[in-house]
């Protein structure tokens, strides 16, 4: 880590982990960077209103600045506007946590949620927008991955790593990986079960743009193990969920994201 900048997003990164604030010291060990440059880094990110201390001499947390921007950039480029409203039916339907995540670059992003467990033994993260997925052991990885080649799967589950750092311990292999995505191809929808975190379990499927056009995300429904794992339950709620996607690739044009990322990956197809 060389440059100003990769220090500074280092830090936001991780601060965006831990609302409640670090001491200097943690993070200076965490990005393993010298306390004299982190504590000059975040007295300029406090300069620009990013991070603030909590108190004199104590913790940095992140203002409200950034989660602000971030919200800012959904709502204008429609991701929310166009998404929330069929995320918030299908939770109120399957009575679980629904998620959105969508494709930016080389990585699968979520960036909307909706619960629909309202009592009762329920799995509610609550921080994981804005988080990137594990591909190999998440549902929506594993049904984005399925999408494409297997050449191309590994490529990207090679760059990321088989096992998810603070998630169960993993002996997933190569042949392992491959035999999920093609299961997940003759199943419909992708399935994770105890293996991006224990007690839970997740089916997902690709969001295509119109129905058959280019994936732009994947759309989830999690839940406690115990009540989402049984293969009937999946099987109940995969219709719902397909459904739910089509409807999604179909309001994507009215998302200036979806669009822009349809017209890069397919310049001669139109967005509207």
């Amino acid at each position: 880590m060389s440059s100003v900048l990769e220090k500074a997003l280092a830090i936001v990164e991780l601060l965006v982990e831990h609302p409640g604030g670090l001491p200097v010291s943690t993070i200076s060990a965490r990005i393993d960077q010298p306390i004299s440059g982190v504590h000059r880094t975040l007295h300029e990110l406090i300069r620009l209103g990013y991070v603030r201390q909590l108190q004199d001499g104590g913790d940095y947390a992140l203002s409200i600045k950034l989660p602000a921007l971030g919200l800012g950039f959904l709502g204008r480029a429609g991701i929310t506007d166009v998404a929330q409203p069929i995320l918030d039916r299908l939770a109120a339907a399957s009575g679980e946590l629904i998620r959105l995540s969508v494709i930016d670059g080389r990585k699968l992003t979520w960036v909307a949620v909706a619960q629909g467990a309202t009592r009762g033994l329920r799995y509610d993260p609550g921080q994981e927008q804005g988080v990137v997925a594990h591909l190999a052991t998440s549902a929506g990885g594993r049904a984005w991955l399925a999408s494409m080649s297997d050449e191309a799967a590994l490529e990207l589950v090679g760059a990321q790593g088989f096992a998810r750092d603070g998630g169960p311990e993993q002996s997933l292999g190569v042949t392992d990986l491959l035999t999920i995505l093609k299961q997940t191809r003759e199943r419909g929808y992708a399935v994770a079960i105890n293996t991006y975190l224990l007690g839970m379990a997740a089916m997902a499927v690709t969001v295509r743009y119109h129905g058959d056009g280019p994936v732009l995300g994947c759309l989830s429904i999690a839940g406690p193990a115990v009540r989402m794992a049984p293969e009937q339950r999946m099987e109940e709620l995969a219709p719902q969920l397909r459904a739910a996607a089509d409807e999604l690739g179909y309001a994507a044009s009215g998302s200036q994201y979806f669009a822009s990322t349809v017209k890069a990956l397919h310049p001669a197809r139109k967005t509207v």
